[in-house]
């Protein structure tokens, strides 16, 4: 008799809470390979500040959609759902379990739920947006956005510049508002369609716990090199800070540091700040996903606890 495939498990969670410790710890226990969900990793040439994992854990466990765009190259989420859900297939018939681990909550999302019918992107109306920003600032657009589309400027925060533009781009090449496409139906999301897998979260009891985690996380980035990684990414040459690879979390906080001059005490509160923000973000999708089960990332003895529930929804 042929084995039940391996059901997917998918452990989300803000920045810095300790999922791939978790995975990493799982894969002591059983044969599993492991699915990056993080917009920054799939991106060559960003190790510093995407705390990549190891070329040693790499070489230990397994580890898939991790340097496989160049920083130039946009990924989406759409692309995604696709190499996962192959990947988890491939995964299952090596006889092996596919854990999903990262924090990028979208990936989660279109993964599980499906996809807006979205329309495609438009380059030339991207940079058009991209220089009237430069101009007035994202908050201005922001604003603009709420003129035409108040239900998704709502939920967008005015600084949220890369999702702000998705939606004035999508306002001028449709003359629809992007909420109108929230409502129709979705494009199906491959082996996750119907919600299989089971999704753990990691979610800190008290903020200040990640807050600390958050910094010393930072901090040892700037140690590790953050600045000179950034240094050498814009010495390419081809890349700018609009492109999604460079908006990434402590690297646009880094390219603005090279470009102002800043005092690395300033780039240490800018980029730990941007953290904090992410962080926040991320608990607020968590906590608007269905069928997750939170786990208590700063309880007492909580990686044990996390690993015994992990094993448990696993074996039974």
């Amino acid at each position: 008799m042929t084995p039940r495939p391996h059901t997917p498990i998918c452990i989300a969670g803000p920045t810095a809470s300790g999922k791939s410790a978790l995975a990493l710890a799982l894969a002591a226990h059983l044969p599993v390979e492991i699915v990056s969900v993080d917009s920054a990793l799939v991106y060559r040439g960003m190790d510093v500040g995407t705390a990549k994992p190891t070329p040693a854990e790499r070489a230990a466990v397994p580890h898939h959609l991790i340097d496989i765009r160049d920083p130039r190259e946009a990924y989406s989420a759409a692309d995604f759902a696709r190499d996962a859900t192959r990947l988890i297939g491939e995964i299952q018939r090596r006889g092996r379990h596919p854990v999903l681990v990262g924090g990028t909550m979208l990936y989660f999302k279109a993964l599980r739920e499906g996809l807006d019918e979205l329309p495609p992107a438009d380059p030339a109306v991207r940079r058009q947006l991209d220089e009237r920003a430069r101009q007035l600032g994202w908050p201005a657009l922001h604003a603009e956005l709420a003129r035409v589309d108040p239900a998704t400027a709502a939920r967008l925060p005015p600084g949220d510049s890369q999702r702000i533009q998705r939606a004035l781009e999508v306002w001028q090449t449709t003359g629809q508002p992007m909420s109108h496409f929230h409502t129709t139906k979705k494009r199906a999301a491959g082996a996750f369609q119907t919600g299989a897998g089971a999704l753990f979260s990691l979610e800190p009891l008290d903020r200040a716990w990640l807050h600390e985690r958050i910094a010393r996380r930072f901090d040892a980035m700037l140690a590790g090199g953050l600045l000179d990684e950034v240094a050498a990414l814009r010495a390419r040459g081809d890349l700018s800070p609009d492109l999604p690879s460079m908006r990434c979390v402590g690297y646009r906080q880094a390219w603005q540091a090279l470009d102002a001059g800043w005092p690395l005490p300033e780039l240490r509160a800018r980029g730990i700040a941007a953290t904090r923000q992410l962080a926040k973000r991320q608990l607020t999708w968590l906590r608007g996903m269905p069928g997750r089960q939170a786990l208590a990332a700063d309880a007492p003895g909580a990686p044990e606890q996390a690993l015994g529930a992990l094993l448990s929804a696993i074996r039974s």
